[in-house]
């Protein structure tokens, strides 16, 4: 292995150690806990050099959205790969989505709350985040009825679970009712 590659590998280390760390603080305390102070205390490395990896914590995260969509992506190809049916596979999406939000907070919001510096919905959205949405739109396009658009109905059923994510979390809807919640979601909207 030549120096250049191991500075290369070396680099990418700091930089996963780096975005691990600052997901680990945020899930724990909050992003609001998640300072380049912090962060290079807990790495064991100087400020300058988590800078020269982000420029910001808006970078970070950015990063920590990336790894979250790629985690949610697989986490609902999982779920409904083993479902038997399209509404099954619609249940189980939007379980797996509910679940990896309830399970993940801080992931959760980088994704869809905080400002990562991402672009959503365009050209040049990194490919991570329009994989997530594929990931949905595989299932949900299926049963988006007729003459509707799969991608305008992916959006729209993914906007409702990110409504019943974040309300049920902010204590705006009781926990117990997300049985109930899903399959009027479901039966409702999802033509078979």
């Amino acid at each position: 292995m030549s120096v250049q590659e191991r500075k290369q590998r070396e680099r990418a280390e700091r930089e996963r150690l780096i975005v691990a760390t600052a997901r680990e603080l945020a899930e724990q305390q909050g992003w609001d806990a998640v300072t380049t102070r912090r962060l290079a205390e807990r790495i064991e490395y100087s400020q300058p050099v988590l800078y020269s990896h982000f420029r910001g914590k808006r970078e970070i995260i950015g990063a920590v959205a990336l790894q979250g969509a790629t985690e949610m992506a697989a986490a609902v190809r999982a779920a409904t790969a083993a479902a038997d049916g399209p509404r099954a596979r619609v249940y189980a999406l939007a379980r797996a989505y509910l679940d990896f939000a309830a399970r993940n907070p801080a992931v959760y919001d980088a994704l869809f709350q905080l400002d990562g510096g991402l672009v959503y919905a365009q050209e040049d959205t990194p490919e991570q985040l329009k994989d997530a949405f594929a990931a949905l739109l595989e299932s949900l396009g299926e049963v988006a009825g007729d003459g509707v658009h799969p991608g305008l109905f992916t959006e729209a059923f993914w906007a409702a679970l990110h409504g019943l994510a974040t309300l049920t979390r902010a204590g705006r809807l009781p926990p117990e009712d997300a049985e109930p919640r899903i399959a009027l979601l479901v039966e409702r909207l999802a033509i078979v």
